[in-house]
């Protein structure tokens, strides 16, 4: 059954950008059904983990924008933060769902990196703290995801383009991108191909 609704069901492809996303919908053929961007937070610090919990341990802190923040605080920024996230994925997998024409069998998201396994601990690794504000967006919308019934699809930024040619088998990719972005017209940059090749990507991974 699952393997039947995969072969009739959409996909949607992410390209995440700070706390909003690209996501461009297509249908088990191929063919393009919806391009939004989405925000997943409003009115909060949008990279709590590398500004916030930077400069809470001394780190930025010559830069114009660094303000006195203490640990405590900024790891309970990070929380409001990420709750924020988890409703705002939600919501907006949810109107999406109610929107495109076919049933939505899974999701295709950037795969994370290994992250220490605290708040605290990121916030003291400067380079978990650069990727952690990126991973906890791309990990709400992936958990939003999971509570639709949808199968999360992890993708290589570095391959995902030559795995969505290789799912196109006959037919070429950047054309086959190109008539995508005619068909709907502007905006269809460099993001919205990525996250449209993300999603043909996928479905081979859930036939």
């Amino acid at each position: 059954m699952k393997r039947e609704r995969a072969q009739t069901a959409a996909t949607v492809g992410v390209a995440e950008h700070g706390n909003s996303a690209v996501l461009v919908t297509v249908a088990a053929g191929g063919e393009l059904l919806d391009r939004r961007r989405v925000d997943l937070t409003r009115g909060l610090p949008t990279h709590p983990y590398h500004h916030e919990g930077s400069w809470a341990v001394g780190r930025y802190l010559n830069s114009p924008w660094a303000r006195t923040i203490s640990l405590a605080d900024a790891v309970a920024l990070v929380e409001l933060v990420r709750e924020a996230a988890a409703r705002g994925a939600g919501e907006s997998l949810e109107a999406l769902a109610r929107e495109v024409p076919v049933p939505i069998a899974g999701i295709a998201i950037r795969v994370c990196p290994e992250l220490p396994a605290t708040t605290e601990a990121r916030i003291a690794d400067t380079r978990a703290a650069n990727v952690a504000d990126s991973v906890m967006y791309r990990q709400a919308l992936a958990t939003a995801g999971e509570a639709r019934g949808w199968s999360v699809v992890w993708y290589d930024r570095e391959r995902v383009f030559r795995d969505a040619a290789a799912s196109l088998e006959h037919e070429d990719l950047d054309a086959h991108l190109r008539a995508m972005g005619r068909s709907i017209g502007p905006p269809w940059r460099a993001e919205h191909r990525l996250a449209a090749a993300a999603a043909l990507a996928a479905r081979v991974a859930l036939r």
